[in-house]
């Protein structure tokens, strides 16, 4: 799958290993990569809300709108909910720290000017995985959008305003930062069939984890450390 192919780029500090369970937590690896795909989120501190408001989760988005643009990534998924949030971007050039760093230094100054607070709205910069192989990649494109599902906040990925699903399925307008044909592509080439397909694939991952209580496992991937890059 060509869009998957990255040039990596790793610390000489330390070397890739087999990924654990918990390295969205606690990432071991200092890689990052030309072209490649990330599973990107961030949390508020102590699990705190980062949006409080519609006026909280439109700015927030308009402040991702300016980040992709000036990066010029890819935005394929994404989900906003009250205390953190996931994405699905392609980058460019090996700049997803600069890029999260950006987002969430100038969300927060904003948020806490809103809000009258001080101090930290997220708990770290950004936990991320390297999104490898079709299989995976498959799987995140409804991970994302059912996070409000797992959450008990919704019945179905549909009802939530803040997330691709709508737009992806043709529902609402796609937003300007997010990119809907390269993810449908992967379900059809026709692009009504493709949305059809994506919208059961979805209803699929929502039904069993009514029945199970949990998402459908993915494949392997490797995680990402931020590095010390500002921007």
């Amino acid at each position: 799958m060509s869009q998957l192919r990255a040039k990596l780029v790793r610390d000489t500090r330390g070397t890739p290993r087999r990924p654990h369970h918990d390295d969205m937590q606690r990432p071991r690896s200092q890689i990052i990569a030309a072209g490649a795909t990330y599973h990107v989120a961030s949390r508020g501190v102590r699990r705190s809300p980062i949006a409080y408001d519609d006026l909280d989760r439109t700015w927030f988005l308009q402040d991702l709108t300016k980040v992709v643009r000036r990066l010029g990534w890819r935005c394929n998924g994404y989900c906003l909910m009250t205390n953190h949030y996931h994405f699905l971007v392609q980058t460019s050039d090996a700049d997803i720290s600069r890029g999260m760093h950006r987002l969430n230094g100038v969300y927060a100054k904003w948020f806490n000017w809103r809000h009258g607070y001080e101090g930290h709205l997220f708990e770290r910069r950004f936990r991320g995985k390297l999104v490898e192989g079709h299989a995976q990649l498959l799987e995140l494109t409804r991970y994302v959008v059912l996070n409000p599902v797992r959450a008990g906040l919704v019945a179905n990925a549909g009802e939530w305003r803040w997330s691709s699903y709508n737009a992806m399925v043709g529902k609402v307008p796609q937003p300007a930062f997010l990119t809907t044909g390269w993810m449908l592509s992967l379900f059809s080439n026709d692009p009504n069939r493709a949305r059809e397909l994506y919208a059961d694939f979805v209803a699929a991952g929502a039904e069993q984890h009514r029945l199970l209580g949990r998402p459908v496992p993915g494949t392997r991937t490797r995680p990402v450390r931020p590095s010390s890059t500002r921007g």
